[in-house]
C-alpha cells in the first residue's frame, strides 16, 4: 500500500529513505530496522509529501491507515534533516476513540484506556485544534472521569464532537504539523539556527506501543556514555506507565537505570528488558559507528525501540566519544580526527557558561576571545591590578585597550572594551593569554567619569558591580551563572597526538612572554612564530630608559639610555629560548611608533618632566612633536630602525647574547630575526647591514659563533609585490595578515567593528576580513609574495603569523599555496594543529 503512494513509504531494510529526502529520524529508524531491532511497524512522509499536505493535498489516507492494521493507535513524530532546526512536537495515540476505548479497557484495563483516550484528546485540541490549555485545568486526575470532561470541554469549545474516524484525526495532525513547519515563526527560528530558508520537513507515523497497561509498561530513554564527559556511564531514566518523553519531564517519579544507591532503578524492577536494552544500544554502537540515545518503550515487559539518534554531545564528549570508537575499533583514527569541529575545541581550553544556566543577556558585541569569566567591573589597569591582589575577580572595561594596559589585562579576568575588531589590541592580547574578551560593544554606554555602564535595555551597573563576560558568544551577562571548568584529559591528548601524526604543515605560536611561551610549549606549538617585542618594554622599570631614549638629542645619549635596557631584553630572551628547547623563535624587532610610551595626559606629563628633570614645557613640545596623524601609516616598524636605529642595534646585541648564552644550557639556537613593515628592497639592506655588524662585534667580543637567520614581516601590498626583490637577501617571509589586510582594504582594524556586522549582514563582505582571510583580495597578495619570492629564492621559508593563522579556512589557504607554517595565539595552537591533520585526511581520501 504504502509503496504505491509516491513519497509515503513504509520503512523496510531497502525503502529508498535518505536524510536528505525524508530526514535525520526517518533514516535512523531505517538503519534501526537493518539491525532487526524491535521497531514498531513506520512508515515515513517525504518532504515533499509534507509540503504538498501543508498546500492542502491530501494523501490516500484510508490506504495509508490499512497498512496498520484494524484499529491501530498511531504517533507521528517529525523527522528534519538536521535534529537541532527543531520541528513540531510528537502526536501520540492517535486513533483513540470510543470505539477503542471500549476494546482497550478489556485489554489492558479500564484507567489505562481511559489515560491514552483524554491524553490524545487533550493533545489534539491544543495542537491541532489550537485551543487554549487552560480549558483542560479543572479535568479530574481520575482517568475515567476525567475523559468524559475532557471530550465535553472541547465539544463545548468547537461546538462538534471529537472526531472518531482514524484517518481523519491522523490527516487533521499531518496538515497541523506540516502548516506549522512551513510558518513564519517556525521558519525564522530555523534561520536562526543555521537551517536554509527552503529546509525540508518529513513526518513519520508508526504505530503505538503503549507504555500503559498492566504488567511492566512505561518509556525512557538510555545511553550509554554522559554526555557532558563522555565518560562510558550508562544514563537516562525510565517511568512506568508513561509514554514518550515522559521520563524526562520535572517533577516525575522516574526511575533511575543502572542499580544506583540513590533510588529504585530499571535493572532491579525489570532486569530482562534493562539486559535487552543495553544489548541493543551496544549493536547499535558497533553497526550504526556512534554512541546513541535510545528512545524505548515497555509494554508487558517487552522492549520496542522508537527512535535512536546520536547521543547530544558537548565538544569534551564529542572529543572522548570519538577517541573510544577509534580506539575500540569502531572507526579508524582519521574519522575520529573528522568528527571533532576543530573550534569546538575552544570549549575544552577555557572556562564556559554552562549551556544549561539561565542567562541574563545585557549587551552584545564582537567575540574577540573564547572562554568565559565573572567578575567585578574596573575601568582601570591599576584598578584590576589593585583588585588581583585583593583576591578578588575583576572583568577591566575599556572604551578600546593600549599597550600600557598590559598590566592590568593580565591581571583582570576578562576584558571588555566598546570599540575595536577581531585584530583591535584587546582582541590581539586576549587570545594570546587566553584571555575571555567581547570587544566593539557599542551599544553599551561607557561612562567612565561616572564609572558606569549604562546598557541598551536602561539597566545601569557601577564599578564594583559583577558581570560575566562571554567571549564564545560576544555576550555580556548579568551576575556570575555556574561556569564549566576546561578539560584538556587524556582523550583530547591522544586526539592532538593523532592529529600531529597526520598533519603536514607546522604550527607555531605567537608569544611575547615566558608566560605565553610556555602555554605553546604545553600545546606542542613547534615553535614561536611571532615574538613582540614592544611589550617587553611597559614594565614601569623600562618604562623611564625608554622614554630616555625617546627624548635624547644625539646617537650617543640613545645609545646610553638603550643600555640600561639591554641587560632586561637579553634576560627576556634566554628564558624565551630556554622554554622552547632548541625550537625556532622568531623575534620582531620594535614595531610601535614610540608617541605610545609617552603620556597623554598632564599629570603623566608632569611625572615624565620629574624623572628626565626637565622643564615641563620641553616635555609637552616633545609629546606634541612626536604626534601623528596616522601613527599606525607613520614612523613605526623598519622605519623607526632606520632612523633610530640605536633600537635595533640594542635589540640584535641582545638577542645574539642571548643566543650564546642559551646555547650553552641546552640545544643550539638559532633565532630568527624579523624586520617589520617593510616595504622596500633597501629598507631590508640598510637593517641588515647594522644587524650583520653587531653580530660580528658580538661574536669578536666574545669569541664565540652562532648563527642566525633573517627575515621580513611581510604586512604592507608592495611587499609582497616587491618579494622578488627582497627574497635574496633573507631566509623567510612571514605575512602579518592583521595588518596586510589593513592596508589592502583602507581599513582601520580598530575601528571597523563599528560597521562591520551591517557589511557582512548586506553581503558588502562575505565575512569580516579581519577575522576569515579574506582569499581573493589578501590571499591573492600572498600568492604573488609566495610566488614572486619563491621564484628568487626557491628554499625561502613562508608562513603566516597574523591572527588568521588560527582560523581553519586559513590554513587550507596556506597549505594549498605552498606555506612552511602557520603561527597564531598559544590558545589557538590546538584548534589550528587539528584543522591542519583534518586538511591532511581530506587530501587523502580526495
Amino acid at each position: 500500500m504504502q509503496h504505491n503512494q509516491e513519497h509515503i513509504t513504509l520503512i523496510t531494510p531497502d525503502a529508498p529513505l535518505t536524510t536528505e529526502t525524508h530526514g535525520g529520524r526517518a533514516k535512523c529508524l531505517q538503519r534501526l530496522v537493518r539491525l532487526d531491532l524491535p521497531v514498531p511497524r513506520t512508515v515515513a512522509l517525504s518532504f515533499e509529501a509534507v509540503h504538498r499536505i501543508a498546500a492542502g493535498e491530501a494523501p490516500d489516507m484510508g490506504d495509508l491507515v490499512r497498512g496498520f492494521g484494524d484499529e491501530p493507535l498511531l504517533c507521528v513524530r517529525p523527522s528534519s534533516e538536521d535534529p537541532d532546526w527543531g520541528g513540531p512536537g510528537a502526536v501520540l495515540n492517535i486513533g483513540m476513540n470510543d470505539a477503542s476505548y471500549v476494546v482497550l479497557s478489556d485489554r489492558i484495563g479500564k484507567a489505562s484506556a481511559a489515560e491514552l483516550y483524554m491524553r490524545f484528546v487533550q493533545s489534539f485540541a491544543i495542537h491541532v485544534a489550537r485551543l487554549d490549555p487552560d480549558m483542560f485545568d479543572d479535568v479530574s486526575e481520575d482517568p475515567v472521569a476525567g475523559l468524559g470532561q475532557a471530550l465535553r470541554a472541547y465539544e463545548e469549545e468547537t461546538e462538534e464532537p471529537f472526531p472518531q474516524d482514524t484517518a481523519v484525526q491522523l490527516l487533521e495532525v499531518l496538515r497541523s504539523m506540516a502548516r506549522a513547519w512551513e510558518g513564519t515563526t517556525a521558519r525564522l527560528l530555523r534561520q536562526a539556527k543555521g537551517a536554509p530558508v527552503d529546509a525540508g520537513l518529513g513526518l513519520v507515523v508508526q504505530e503505538m506501543a503503549y507504555g500503559l497497561g498492566t504488567g511492566e509498561c512505561g518509556s525512557g530513554v538510555m545511553q550509554l556514555v554522559n554526555s557532558t564527559t563522555g565518560a562510558r556511564q550508562i544514563t537516562g531514566r525510565y517511568l512506568s506507565q508513561s509514554q514518550g518523553r515522559e521520563a524526562l519531564s520535572q517533577g516525575a517519579d522516574s526511575l533511575y537505570l543502572e542499580r544506583d544507591p540513590r533510588g529504585p532503578s530499571l535493572e532491579e524492577l525489570a532486569p530482562e528488558a534493562f539486559a535487552k536494552l543495553k544489548d541493543y544500544l551496544y549493536i547499535m554502537r558497533e553497526k550504526l559507528r556512534a554512541e546513541m540515545q535510545a528512545e524505548f518503550t515497555i509494554e508487558n515487559g517487552e522492549v520496542y525501540l522508537l527512535d535512536g539518534v546520536r547521543v547530544a554531545r558537548n565538544a569534551r564528549s564529542a572529543v572522548a566519544i570519538s577517541v573510544a570508537l577509534a580506539e575500540d575499533g569502531i572507526i579508524p583514527r582519521e574519522e575520529a580526527l573528522m568528527r571533532v569541529e576543530p573550534r569546538a575545541l575552544n570549549e575544552l581550553l577555557h572556562r564556559q557558561v554552562d549551556p544549561e544556566a539561565p542567562r541574563d543577556v545585557l549587551a552584545r558585541g564582537i567575540a574577540a576571545s573564547p572562554g568565559a569569566a565573572s567578575g567585578k567591573i574596573v575601568f582601570t589597569a591599576n584598578e584590576a591590578q589593585a583588585a588581583e591582589a585583593r583576591g578578588e575577580a575583576c572583568i577591566l572595561v575599556r572604551r578600546e585597550t593600549s599597550p600600557e594596559d598590559i598590566r592590568g589585562m593580565h591581571a583582570a579576568a576578562a576584558i571588555l572594551t566598546e570599540r575595536g575588531g577581531m585584530t583591535s589590541h584587546a582582541a590581539v592580547i586576549g587570545r594570546g593569554i587566553g584571555l575571555p574578551c567581547v570587544v566593539g560593544a557599542s551599544d553599551i554606554e561607557f561612562r567612565s567619569k561616572q564609572r558606569q555602564l549604562a546598557f541598551p535595555d536602561g539597566r545601569i551597573l557601577s564599578e564594583g558591580d559583577v558581570i560575566t563576560i562571554d567571549g564564545n558568544s560576544g555576550e555580556v551577562l548579568a551576575g556570575e551563572p555556574p561556569m564549566l571548568e576546561a578539560a584538556r584529559d587524556e582523550s583530547f591528548q591522544t586526539l592532538m597526538n593523532w592529529a600531529d601524526d597526520i598533519r603536514d604543515i607546522a604550527v607555531r605560536a605567537n608569544a611575547d612572554t615566558p608566560a605565553d611561551a610556555k602555554v605553546a610549549r604545553n600545546f606542542r606549538a613547534q615553535g614561536i612564530g611571532l615574538c613582540r617585542t614592544e611589550h617587553m618594554f611597559f614594565e614601569l622599570d623600562r618604562l623611564t630608559p625608554m622614554r630616555e631614549m625617546i627624548f635624547a638629542d644625539s646617537s650617543e645619549d640613545r645609545a646610553a639610555a638603550l643600555e640600561v635596557l639591554l641587560p632586561m631584553q637579553r634576560a627576556d630572551f634566554i628564558d624565551l629560548f630556554r622554554i622552547m628547547q632548541g625550537q625556532p623563535v622568531c623575534i620582531r624587532l620594535f614595531d610601535p611608533p614610540l608617541h605610545e610610551f609617552l603620556p597623554t595626559d598632564r599629570a603623566g606629563m608632569l611625572e615624565l618632566a620629574e624623572a628626565l628633570d626637565l622643564p615641563l614645557s620641553d616635555v609637552t613640545r616633545r609629546v606634541e612633536a612626536l604626534g601623528e596623524y596616522n601613527p599606525m601609516l607613520g614612523m613605526r616598524g623598519v622605519r623607526l630602525g632606520i632612523t633610530v636605529p640605536e633600537i635595533y642595534d640594542m635589540q640584535a646585541r641582545a638577542i645574539f647574547e642571548a643566543t650564546i648564552e642559551a646555547s650553552h644550557e641546552g640545544a643550539p639556537v638559532v633565532p630568527e630575526v624579523m624586520i617589520p613593515l617593510v616595504s622596500a628592497c633597501r629598507e631590508v639592506e640598510l637593517v641588515k647591514g647594522r644587524i650583520d655588524a653587531v653580530a660580528a662585534a658580538v661574536r669578536a667580543e666574545t669569541g664565540e659563533d652562532f648563527t642566525y637567520r633573517l627575515g621580513v614581516m611581510v604586512e604592507t601590498p608592495r611587499a609582497a609585490l616587491r618579494a622578488d626583490e627582497i627574497a635574496p637577501q633573507v631566509a623567510f617571509l612571514s605575512f602579518g595578515t592583521n595588518d596586510l589586510t589593513q592596508m589592502t582594504y583602507g581599513l582601520s582594524r580598530d575601528d571597523a567593528g563599528r560597521f562591520m556586522s551591517d557589511y557582512v549582514q548586506q553581503g558588502v563582505y562575505p565575512e569580516d576580513p579581519f577575522h576569515t582571510l579574506d582569499v581573493e583580495g589578501v590571499g591573492e597578495l600572498l600568492r604573488i609574495g609566495a610566488e614572486r619570492g619563491r621564484s628568487a629564492q626557491n628554499d625561502l621559508v613562508l608562513s603566516i603569523c597574523g591572527e588568521h593563522g588560527g582560523n581553519p579556512e586559513s590554513i587550507a589557504f596556506c597549505r594549498e599555496a605552498g606555506f612552511d607554517y602557520v603561527s597564531c595565539s598559544p590558545f589557538r595552537v590546538p584548534v589550528a594543529r587539528l584543522a591542519a591533520a583534518q586538511l591532511a585526511v581530506k587530501d587523502r581520501i580526495g
